[in-house]
């Protein structure tokens, strides 16, 4: 398998963040707006990797698993949110609901 180019990454990188912007700006359910933040935040995390190798540098993994961190606390907080909203009896994950919560 020959190695991958800079270019192609980057290009791929910019794809998927592409994608993941797109799903939170059409996308109205939280989960789905939460997945593509998700797919936002790997694909900036792809890019840090594959800049660490193209630059010999491995600052580039020390970022990839901060952001991976990151990932995985965002996670776990707007599940954390999305449960509690849904056990407040929130009929729906529609995110344009969210001004008729009180309290």
């Amino acid at each position: 398998m020959p190695p991958t180019t800079f270019n192609a990454v980057l290009l791929l990188s910019s794809l998927l963040f592409t994608i993941g912007l797109t799903g939170v700006l059409i996308r109205r359910n939280l989960l789905f707006m939460l997945m593509a933040l998700d797919i936002m935040l790997n694909a900036a995390a792809l890019l840090f990797v594959a800049a660490g190798a193209h630059w010999h540098d491995a600052t580039g993994q020390v970022m990839f698993l901060m952001i991976l961190a990151l990932a995985a606390a965002e996670t776990a907080i707007g599940l954390a949110i999305i449960l509690a909203l849904h056990a407040r009896g929130r009929p729906s994950l529609d995110a344009d609901t969210g001004n008729l919560l009180r309290g």
